[in-house]
């Protein structure tokens, strides 16, 4: 009996498993074809050329700085070369401190792109959610950020649907 009452479970928990539907999209084919990731790419990068430049030119400072302080240090007096040590010190802090501001874990470079590319991750979800609603799935996996995905079938990828549903064209 006990038998019976358990190959009815897994009978019945098939049959559900089967009755959901799933999809596929592919983030990383869908953001090359939305012009507005490109965009937002290249603001990003040229942001970030500019922060870097600013914090190298700091840090060539104290290069430049530093090797004056060793050629010199031998004219000059303790009071002297404690000033212009805490004047190096002071340089590689304020180096240090804006590359935290503009590279560190919540920087303006993080902030900048969430300002950017949320908007844009946004549209895509709600384009997916719409798809979903529309069509029954379940489930969505992206096949880009998923390498544990050893093969789906071409058949479940809605990726170019979303680029449609979006107003581009694949």
């Amino acid at each position: 009996m006990k038998r019976l009452v358990l190959t009815l479970m897994v009978i019945v928990a098939s049959v559900a498993a089967n009755a959901q539907k799933f999809a596929l999209v592919d983030m990383e084919y869908i953001l090359k074809n939305v012009p507005a990731y490109e965009r937002a790419n290249e603001q990003l990068n040229q942001i970030s050329k500019k922060w870097e430049a600013e914090v190298n030119d700091l840090l060539l400072k104290v290069e430049t700085r530093y090797k004056k302080y060793q050629s010199e240090s031998v004219f000059l007096s303790d009071a002297q070369k404690a000033k212009a040590e805490e004047e190096i010190m002071n340089l590689e802090k304020k180096a240090s401190e804006l590359k935290k501001k503009y590279f560190g874990n919540d920087g303006e470079l993080y902030k900048k792109r969430q300002s950017l590319m949320s908007p844009i991750n946004d549209e895509i979800y709600n384009a997916v959610k719409d798809i979903c609603d529309q069509k029954g799935y379940q489930l969505v996996l992206d096949r880009a950020s998923g390498g544990s995905i050893i093969y789906a079938s071409p058949k479940i990828d809605i990726s170019d649907e979303v680029l449609t549903k979006l107003g581009y064209k694949y």
